[in-house]
């Protein structure tokens, strides 16, 4: 049967709406830079790569990086620490985020340290920014002290020194494992960087062992520039791993 013109023009309008649908909608981009102003916390509480999961999924949170502080040892690296301990430095929106919430998952997400005397690389320390924050860090444990009255808490509290990013490999280590994903974002092993400073990279890498929920990740999930795989590959990992412990 012969295709009239009438036909002819309703598949072409049929071709070019699927065409539009498929290319011709804006592509979601990675969510690596923003723009708020922000306050910094520094922790240290025993493995990094827990704590930097713990935080990097906490509404307010904009970056987090791990690395190592509180020694003399100049440069330090994994392998030759010296006397630093390993820590989390967190940049965080006040506005949003009180540093007494920071503190708060301080106190209650030690692995090891915070009343049992370890190692200096895993100690338990509050590197404070500001007088406020050593005031409110101070009280703070003078509270815990308080409610944990049959345990001696041995948290020291220092002035921020410097900080030494850890390894590339260390940067949002629990993303790393999901290797398409981080590729597909454009957060290689070597973007040392962009692993240290994205915002979406220090959401997903919360997101990924559970952290946060679903409920919490499908609310930001397209703010945070993922695509509809993207969004779900994320969310069946969050479903599996929420309400489950955190360890290195």
């Amino acid at each position: 049967m012969a295709l009239t013109f009438k036909g002819f023009s309703y598949l072409l309008s049929i071709a070019f709406l699927v065409f539009c649908y498929f290319y011709g909608k804006t592509l979601p981009v990675p969510k690596h830079e923003i723009e708020t102003q922000f306050e910094k916390a520094t922790f240290g509480m025993g493995c990094f790569w827990s704590s930097d999961s713990l935080y990097g999924a906490q509404k307010g949170v904009l970056r987090t990086k791990v690395g190592y502080s509180g020694g003399s040892l100049d440069n330090p690296v994994y392998r030759n620490l010296g006397d630093h301990t390993e820590v989390i430095e967190i940049h965080y929106d006040p506005k949003t985020i009180a540093f007494e919430k920071l503190l708060n998952l301080f106190w209650n997400n030690h692995e090891y340290g915070l009343t049992t005397k370890i190692k200096k690389q895993y100690a338990s320390i509050i590197f404070y920014h500001n007088d406020e924050q050593k005031e409110t860090a101070e009280k703070s444990r003078e509270a815990e002290q308080k409610a944990r009255s049959n345990e001696t808490i041995i948290t020291q509290i220092f002035k921020a020194s410097t900080f030494y990013p850890a390894e590339d490999y260390h940067q949002k280590y629990r993303l790393q494992a999901h290797k398409k994903l981080a590729s597909d974002l454009g957060l290689s092993p070597t973007s040392s960087k962009l692993l240290q400073t994205s915002y979406v990279a220090t959401k997903l890498n919360g997101y990924l062992v559970g952290v946060g929920g679903s409920k919490q990740f499908l609310e930001e999930a397209e703010s945070l520039g993922l695509n509809d795989k993207q969004i779900q590959y994320v969310l069946k990992y969050v479903k599996e791993n929420e309400g489950g412990g955190l360890s290195c």
